[in-house]
């Protein structure tokens, strides 16, 4: 892990709100919770990408495989809640309980696509990150030829939730484009453009410099759709020969070397998040296993153990590689 210059890996980007006052959605299901109280259990989707094992998609996609099952029966559907005190697995192997949500800066370089695996054998992020990292997944993606900024957690939940154009935070990008920008069309897509028959939502382009055929630009924007710069540079005449993440809302690329990943600390993490990461703390789930039975050898009237496991208990299940 490195560690960069503090001053830039958090501020306040113009219009960067903070993710926060994020009221849960009411009637669904919930599992056990921290303080011990039990409720209905949750989707399935939802118990994996809290774990940080996948995106609520990439579970359905595990389930339409036939790699999850409850209490040994395999799932067919990703319509299934899992209630408190049954035990799921992926590929075998016990689900892990979720953990403190927690946030990563990686710096992308380019050539590595952002995706668990590839059909093609490329050599992806998740083959690369340094060591230590648990299992995470990204928020958003940048494309094969892409670099910069990439945040990864091990909270599908949340990577869901900054995914979301909704949530109000920009996607701050440097630009090298071949050809001679307009100002008037780069003004012109404040107000948004179509193009093969996609819209694109309001994107702000400043013209930095200019360096013989080629010029560098400042974009930003919210949706992050699909090669959403270059799709809409091509439509304005200009074709992007490098593209830089530098910010994703009030997080910054900052000094962060090609390769490396910074953990952002747990107090900004709260500034940033505020009401939103409090509720989703205190209804993470727990899963607990039902109340072992009492050995038939116990003396009657013993007194029932308390405080911490003892030191021949065995060790936590390992999460799936």
């Amino acid at each position: 892990m490195s560690k960069s210059d503090p001053k830039t890996t958090v501020g306040k980007t113009a219009g960067a709100p903070a993710a926060t006052g994020a009221a849960m959605p009411a009637g669904k299901p919930k599992a056990t919770f921290k303080d011990g109280g039990e409720k209905d259990g949750e989707r399935v989707a939802k118990v994996l990408a809290r774990a940080g094992m996948c995106s609520r998609r990439e579970a359905e996609r595990w389930i339409a495989e036939g790699r999850v099952a409850l209490d040994g029966k395999v799932l067919e559907t990703p319509a299934v809640v899992v209630p408190p005190g049954s035990v799921l697995t992926v590929d075998g192997q016990p689900v892990p309980e979720p953990e403190r949500t927690r946030l990563w800066r990686y710096h992308k370089p380019a050539g590595l696509v952002t995706t668990r695996s590839d059909p093609q054998g490329r050599q992806t992020v998740f083959d690369n990150l340094p060591e230590g990292l648990p299992r995470v997944v990204s928020i958003g993606r940048l494309d094969l030829n892409s670099e910069g900024l990439l945040l990864l957690t091990n909270d599908g939940e949340l990577s869901r939730r900054l995914e979301l154009p909704s949530t109000g935070w920009p996607r701050r990008y440097r630009v090298r484009v071949h050809g001679t920008p307009d100002p008037v069309k780069l003004a012109g897509l404040a107000k948004g453009i179509t193009v093969s028959g996609v819209h694109y939502g309001p994107i702000e382009a400043a013209l930095d410099k200019v360096q013989g055929a080629n010029a560098w630009l400042t974009v930003t924007l919210r949706e992050g759709k699909n090669r959403e710069v270059r799709k809409v540079m091509e439509a304005i005449g200009l074709n992007v020969n490098r593209l830089i993440r530098v910010a994703y809302g009030p997080f910054q690329l900052g000094t962060l070397e090609k390769g490396e990943a910074e953990e952002i600390k747990a107090s900004v993490l709260r500034d940033q998040l505020g009401r939103w990461l409090e509720t989703h703390e205190e209804e993470r789930p727990t899963r607990k296993p039902a109340p072992a039975k009492p050995s038939p050898t116990k003396p009657t009237g013993s007194r029932p153990a308390t405080g911490p496991a003892p030191r021949h208990a065995p060790a936590p299940r390992r999460r799936p590689s």
